[in-house]
C-alpha cells in the first residue's frame, strides 16, 4: 500500500493552503490514491508508469514506489530530479485541485476546459493528444472497476483539432550515419583524463550509451536494462528488452554495441572493485543496472538526455545546426529510417523496434518523402523558365 503523501498541492497558490496529505476537493484522498495507484500497477514497464504519473501531475517517486521501490540508490544518493516543465502546474491531477475539484466528478467539460489551458499555454498538438490519451486509459481503468459511471476523457478529438487523416510530420530531426558516427567518436572525449579511472568509466559509458541507442531502443528501455537481460540465444547475443506495455522482445547485440558494452562493464567492475570482472559475452557479474551512475544507481532518463546533449555539442561539423535537436529518441528515429533506406524489410524493422503497428513504423520512413519525390524542383524550375 502507497502510504506517502501525494504531492499535488505544492503548485497552489499560498491563499489555499491545506495539509500535506491534503487533497482539495478529494474527501477520501487515500482511496483515491489506491485507485490510481491500482491503474499505475498493471504497467509492468517502471518507465511508462513514470510517464503516465508525469502527464498526471504525480510524483515520480510515487510512481516508483508502486514498483516496490526496487531500485535504492547508493550510498543515499539518488539522480537529480527532472526540471519541471511550464506545463506542470496544469498536469490533469493539479489542475483539478486548484478547482476543489475531485477528478472522479469530472465531467467532459472540466476536461475540454483542461485541454484549452494546455492549449493557452502553449501545449503542441502532440503533447495534447498524449495527455488526453493518458487522462482516457485512467478513467477507463476506473470505468472498469466501477468507481466512475463513465469515461469523461471519451472526447472527439476531431472537433478538438486533436486528430487528421494522416499523421503529421515528424519534427525529430533525421540523423544521418555520419552524424552517428560522429556522436561515437565524441563521447568519449568528454573526459580528458584518461588517467583518472573515474573518468575512464564515464568516458566509456558514453560511448555505451551512444552505441545502446544505436539499436532502435527507447531511452526507457535503455534505463529499464539490467545486466542479467543480456544473453546468449541462437547462439546471438541480445538484449531482453520491456517495451511499451510490458511487452518483452529480443535486440540482437551489433559488434559496435558489443565491445563498447563490454569495454564500459570491465572499466565499471575494475572502478567498483567487482571480484569478478566482465568477461567478452557475459554481463558480468550482478543484476544491476546496465546503465549506472558512477556511484552504482540506475541513471535516470534526464541524466542520459543531459549526456547525449554534451556528445552532440562536441560533435564537430557533421553535428553543426542539430546540437539543439539531437535527443534519445533521434538515435531511434535514425534506426528506423537508415534500416528502410538501406532495404531492410518494413516487417522486419517494425519487430526490431516494438513498434505495435506497422503503420507507426511507416510513418518514420522519409524515403517516401525525398527531394527526388518532391515535386519543389519541378515548380520553381517553371518559375525561372518563365
Amino acid at each position: 500500500m502507497i502510504t506517502d503523501a501525494l504531492a499535488v498541492l505544492d503548485a497552489l497558490p499560498p491563499s489555499r493552503p491545506a495539509a500535506e496529505t491534503a487533497w482539495p476537493g478529494v474527501d477520501d484522498p487515500d482511496v483515491l490514491r489506491e485507485q490510481v495507484a491500482g491503474w499505475l500497477a498493471q504497467y509492468a514497464n517502471s518507465g511508462t508508469r513514470r510517464t503516465y504519473a508525469l502527464a498526471l501531475g504525480l510524483p515520480v517517486t510515487w510512481a516508483d514506489a508502486i514498483g516496490g521501490g526496487s531500485e535504492p540508490a547508493t550510498g543515499g544518493r539518488r539522480p537529480p530530479a527532472a526540471a519541471r516543465g511550464r506545463l506542470h502546474d496544469v498536469a490533469w491531477f493539479r489542475w483539478c485541485a486548484a478547482r476543489g475539484l475531485d477528478p472522479r466528478e469530472a465531467t467532459g467539460a472540466h476536461v475540454t476546459a483542461w485541454l484549452h489551458a494546455l492549449s493557452a499555454l502553449g501545449a503542441a498538438r502532440r503533447t495534447q493528444q498524449r495527455m488526453l490519451s493518458t487522462l482516457s486509459a485512467l478513467y477507463g481503468h476506473l470505468a472498469v472497476t466501477g468507481v466512475v459511471s463513465g469515461n469523461p476523457a471519451a472526447l472527439h478529438r476531431g472537433r478538438l483539432g486533436l486528430t487528421g487523416g494522416a499523421r503529421d510530420a515528424s519534427p525529430t530531426v533525421r540523423l544521418t550515419p555520419e552524424q552517428l558516427a560522429a556522436l561515437l567518436a565524441a563521447a568519449p572525449t568528454l573526459h580528458f583524463a584518461p588517467d583518472r579511472a573515474v573518468d575512464r568509466l564515464l568516458a566509456r559509458r558514453a560511448v555505451a550509451v551512444v552505441a545502446l541507442l544505436t539499436l532502435g531502443l527507447r531511452i526507457s528501455e535503455l534505463t529499464g536494462l539490467d545486466r542479467s537481460d543480456r544473453y546468449r540465444t541462437g547462439g546471438e547475443d541480445v538484449l531482453r528488452v520491456v517495451g511499451k506495455g510490458g511487452r518483452h522482445r529480443e535486440v540482437y547485440l551489433t559488434a559496435l554495441a558489443a565491445d563498447a558494452l563490454e569495454a564500459y562493464l570491465a572499466e565499471r567492475d575494475r572502478f567498483t572493485g567487482a571480484a569478478v570482472p566482465a568477461l567478452r559475452g557475459s554481463a558480468g557479474t550482478g543484476s544491476g543496472p546496465m546503465i549506472a551512475t558512477r556511484h552504482g544507481a540506475r541513471c535516470s532518463r534526464t541524466d542520459l538526455y543531459r549526456l547525449l546533449r554534451r556528445i552532440a555539442a562536441a560533435g564537430g561539423p557533421e553535428l553543426d545546426g542539430v546540437v539543439d535537436r539531437v535527443h534519445p529518441h533521434a538515435l531511434r528515429h535514425a534506426y528506423v529510417t537508415i534500416a528502410l533506406e538501406n532495404g531492410v524489410p518494413i516487417q522486419h524493422v517494425r519487430a526490431d523496434v516494438g513498434h505495435a503497428s506497422i503503420s507507426t513504423t511507416e510513418h518514420y520512413d522519409r524515403g517516401l518523402r525525398t527531394r527526388a519525390t518532391t515535386g519543389a524542383d519541378a515548380v520553381a524550375a517553371a518559375i525561372n523558365r518563365s
